[in-house]
């Protein structure tokens, strides 16, 4: 299966992408699910999960009160500016999963390495290469997430359907989400020679 964990949509404040859009992308690039991750947000996943069951993981972006934390499979909105704890056991709660995008960007909310390793047993996943990201801070994710025996990811972080189908994640098929941990954790990263050309602010 070809898999993206991290992208936007309009529900989100920073892209203007339709669920509509983000359907015939992901047919045109192959991509079996995709978790749709807006800002603060859980409308959208919801409404393409209604849209294209068989496409969609619900998911959300949260602003926490350091870094940002993704929920994968959540049912319900997850509230911003709280601690990360708080979020992460929230999504625990839903029987979801915890996701650490881009934990190192120093354009973005970030976490400091000493509190991924504090928050290491509330966190499932995290996020080793984004293409928005500098090669530096990918770096250090890899190897933080190698120390920590964490399962790996890499997301588009697309913001537009266009940036869809750059990065993806290719594991097997997989029943239930205790066992798409298991198969996320020998999935295949797939970086397209398109993937990184840009920064966004």
């Amino acid at each position: 299966m070809r898999v993206d964990l991290h992208l936007h949509s309009r529900y989100s404040h920073d892209s203007r992408t339709t669920l509509d859009a983000l359907i015939e992308r992901s047919r045109k690039c192959l991509l079996d699910r995709i978790a749709l991750t807006d800002h603060n947000t859980v409308e959208g996943a919801l409404e393409l999960a209604r849209l294209a069951p068989e496409l969609a993981i619900v998911g959300e972006e949260a602003k926490t009160l350091e870094g940002e934390v993704i929920g994968l499979f959540i049912t319900r909105r997850l509230p911003p500016y709280l601690r990360p704890e708080a979020v992460m056991d929230l999504v625990h709660e839903m029987g979801g999963l915890t996701y650490v995008p881009h934990p190192f960007d120093r354009n973005r909310s970030h976490f400091r390495a000493e509190r991924v390793v504090e928050l290491a047993d509330r966190i499932d996943i995290i996020e080793v290469y984004n293409p928005w990201c500098e090669p530096g801070a990918n770096a250090a994710a890899a190897r933080l997430a190698a120390d920590l025996g964490k399962v790996t990811a890499s997301g588009s972080d697309a913001h537009s359907a266009h940036e869809l189908g750059r990065t993806w994640m290719e594991m097997e098929d997989y029943a239930g989400v205790d066992d798409f941990l298991v198969k996320l954790k020998d999935a295949r990263h797939v970086i397209t020679a398109e993937s990184g050309t840009g920064r966004r602010a």
